[in-house]
């Protein structure tokens, strides 16, 4: 038997770079999930409403969009290696910055602690993956990152857990009386001081301790020889690079397709929790149902990479997509606890769709596209986050024809999951 016909997902010469980088995914994806429940704590904590709470998610969602762009300059300019150390240092900035933003307790200064944090995510992102996609053959890119992804999960997992058993909880400011209500709007200003200089310690601490745990690994990583896989001698110029990106009809209808897929994500994590609420079931219940989407999630991600053995990663897409649809059918139709199952077997699908359409968006460019190629996917996160207020509209109305307004709102992820379907098909029929 030929091997050469079977490279290695990883080849021993990268493992430990691999081990490194892959390390990363774990670090965003718990920054996305610590944050998430931040929207509603600051609602309460800092008495604003939840318009304004939600600029949180502006903040974040805004780092990628601003950042998305010079980090792929800057790692043209210079190396992987130094757009990751440079991530890691604007991502330990945001994250110790959450300590005189407690001490002042200014609203906006937590935003531009999360916007800065979110300079350092984007550079990590924009960098790590065509990172992953270049350390080793390329026949085995689009699995080797899929592995790579599996490990983001774990991070998101151990976010919800930080968030649900030490700050949610420990929040005096969300404290009830025997109605139900919340206490603490009933109090004085003295007394609303105290607990609100309590709270935002109780927000400060895992952000601070997570800029420590940054810097650790930065250390780690700069004294650790990383593999130059980049030859940037005969670069040209960043707007011929552009040119080529906007020609590439797969690489453009990747970054629509991953926009959606990010889209169908956040509405379909989101909105768990009021799916399972039109049922009768409690919050503090329905998130145990996000948290076992997300465990189907991260078994799913190691489950799909180990069939790209023996499927094509493009007709694995489509068919993931497919099913996705199918589930998403029953989540709209089925009015009970069976829909509700079904959007979180939703998750089970979508594991292999972000770093998948990113390695098939990417496929075939140059080393020196691949890092711009990789800011445009990037960014394609922050389109994915102007649906779901679309979603929320449609929940807000009960009743649409003979459909409540829950269970007809999931038919935005349905026509997401449709356009990831034809992207799959397109790229095994047309662009293959």
């Amino acid at each position: 038997m030929n091997t050469t016909e079977n490279p290695p997902i990883v080849p021993k010469k990268y493992l430990i770079p691999f081990i490194l980088i892959t390390s990363l995914f774990a670090l965003w994806g718990f920054a996305n999930d610590i944050t998430n429940p931040m929207v509603a704590a600051f609602a309460t904590v800092m008495e604003i409403s939840t318009a304004k709470a939600a600029l949180v998610q502006l903040a974040f969602y805004g780092g990628y969009a601003t950042m998305a762009i010079p980090a792929a300059l800057f790692v043209r300019k210079y190396s992987y290696k130094k757009g990751i150390l440079l991530g890691l240092t604007l991502y330990a900035i945001g994250a110790l910055l959450f300590f005189p933003a407690a001490k002042y307790e200014v609203f906006g200064f937590f935003l531009g602690s999360l916007y800065i944090l979110t300079f350092g995510l984007a550079f990590l992102e924009t960098t790590a993956n065509p990172y992953i996609l270049s350390m080793g053959d390329s026949q085995t890119a689009t699995q080797r990152l899929n592995l790579a992804q599996s490990f983001n999960p774990i991070g998101s997992l151990f976010g919800m857990f930080v968030a649900s058993k030490f700050i949610l909880v420990a929040l005096d400011s969300d404290k009830r009386n025997a109605m139900g209500e919340i206490i603490f709007s009933s109090l004085t200003e003295a007394k609303k001081a105290i607990v609100r200089t309590h709270d935002l310690a109780i927000i400060r601490d895992p952000y601070v301790i997570l800029g420590f745990v940054v810097i650790a690994m930065l250390v780690l990583i700069a004294v650790t020889k990383m593999p130059q896989t980049d030859n940037k001698q005969n670069y040209s110029s960043a707007n011929s690079s552009f040119k080529r990106l906007f020609k590439n009809e797969k690489y453009k209808e990747g970054v629509i397709a991953q926009l959606f897929y990010v889209a169908a994500q956040i509405m379909c994590w989101t909105f768990i929790i009021q799916y399972a609420g039109h049922l009768g079931i409690s919050k503090a219940d329905a998130q145990n149902y996000n948290i076992i989407a997300m465990s189907i999630f991260l078994v799913s991600r190691f489950v799909s990479t180990f069939l790209m053995k023996y499927i094509n990663s493009r007709k694995l897409l489509m068919i993931f997509a497919l099913c996705a649809m199918a589930t998403m059918s029953g989540v709209i139709l089925i009015e009970g606890i069976m829909g509700l199952y079904l959007l979180v077997a939703t998750s089970a699908f979508m594991s292999l769709m972000f770093p998948t359409i990113y390695g098939i968006a990417l496929n075939g460019l140059s080393e020196e596209d691949s890092a711009l190629g990789a800011a445009g996917l990037v960014m394609a996160i922050v389109g994915g986050a102007l649906m779901p207020i679309l979603q929320g509209s449609l929940i807000d109305i009960e009743k649409i024809g003979a459909f409540s307004g829950v269970n007809f709102s999931f038919i935005l992820p349905f026509i997401c999951f449709t356009i990831i379907a034809f992207y799959g098909y397109r790229t095994l029929k047309v662009h293959n």
